[in-house]
């Protein structure tokens, strides 16, 4: 598998950038012609990572999102976002649908379940204190 396209970005992990994202990473993963439901896929995993960066990972404080994007000759779209706030604590445990650390926001507890709906596979890295990175990668079908 070898990468053929790739693109970073960075912003603040403001609310109203996770729309900016979700955009970006659509706009990016097109050279591939996904069918609309594929992109909505991503649009929305990418959403859901995102909105867990801002909410979860910074606390709604100021900090710094990043976003690593690769397309590979096997029709992968694989995107790395990634955050340097406060990490989660078990991972196992924050995966799970319903847990949630922003009760106190009516947060659902979904994030997590999202993204592994609508992606092929999803992997989380984190350590408390040192930041997440979410892991997203979608097969796109062959062209049509």
């Amino acid at each position: 598998m070898n990468v053929t396209n790739e693109m970073h970005i960075r912003f603040l992990s403001k609310s109203s950038n996770e729309s900016f994202a979700r955009s970006v990473v659509s706009a990016f993963a097109l050279e591939l012609d996904p069918t609309i439901s594929e992109l909505a896929d991503i649009k929305t995993a990418v959403s859901e990572a995102v909105t867990n960066s801002i909410v979860h990972g910074y606390r709604r404080e100021s900090g710094m999102i990043y976003i690593d994007a690769k397309i590979t000759d096997t029709r992968k779209v694989i995107i790395k976002i990634r955050d340097k706030g406060v990490g989660i604590e078990n991972i196992e445990q924050a995966m799970q649908p319903l847990f949630t650390t922003a009760p106190e926001e009516e947060r659902a507890g979904l994030g997590f379940a999202v993204m592994q709906s609508f992606m092929d596979e999803v992997k989380v890295k984190s350590e408390p204190q040192n930041g997440t990175t979410v892991t997203l990668t979608k097969q796109i079908v062959a062209l049509r």
